[in-house]
């Protein structure tokens, strides 16, 4: 699985009430909460970002509250990934439930600015930043992570392995 896009860089700290903010909390809908994902950190983002870009940052991304609207949105904005220096726990679950890829690489971090185009495949945990010509390695997904990440999440890949029963 390989993912190929335009960065998108933050600091540290990026908490779930500004990956979408609290007052969306009642939309259910993921193409609603994309339109206001990253609004209040970076009003740039819902306007500009594009099918396939690709989230950088660097600590304790996903921090603050248990909700899975933040991974939601940010994979119905179009980001394909999220490489971080490291996540907060309960995002990180949340994100590989509902199929948005994530890996931790913080060579790759100090290593690549907003706008550059990186390229990660999953199963090898290679991340190549394609600007810089720079390549890191992360570690790559198990094969049965790779397996919930291609049917889109946790709750999609159960239903295909009780349907194949």
């Amino acid at each position: 699985m390989n993912i190929n896009g335009k960065v998108w860089k933050y600091g540290a700290n990026v908490d779930t009430d500004v990956i979408i903010p609290a007052r969306y909390l009642n939309v259910s809908d993921p193409r609603e909460l994309a339109k206001h994902c990253m609004e209040d950190i970076d009003a740039a983002f819902v306007r500009e970002v594009r099918q396939g870009d690709v989230i950088v940052a660097t600590t304790n991304f996903g921090c603050g509250s248990s909700r899975e609207h933040a991974p939601l949105s940010i994979k119905a904005s179009g980001v394909s990934c999220v490489v971080a220096k490291s996540f907060a726990r309960i995002f990180y679950r949340n994100a590989i439930n509902i199929g948005l890829p994530i890996l931790e690489c913080e060579e790759a971090i100090d290593m690549t600015d907003a706008g550059d185009v990186i390229e990660v495949d999953l199963a090898s945990g290679r991340i190549t930043n394609i600007t810089k010509g720079r390549d890191f390695q992360a570690k790559p997904y198990p094969e049965f992570m790779l397996k919930i990440m291609a049917a889109g999440g946790l709750v999609e890949h159960t239903r295909a392995a009780l349907a194949a029963r």
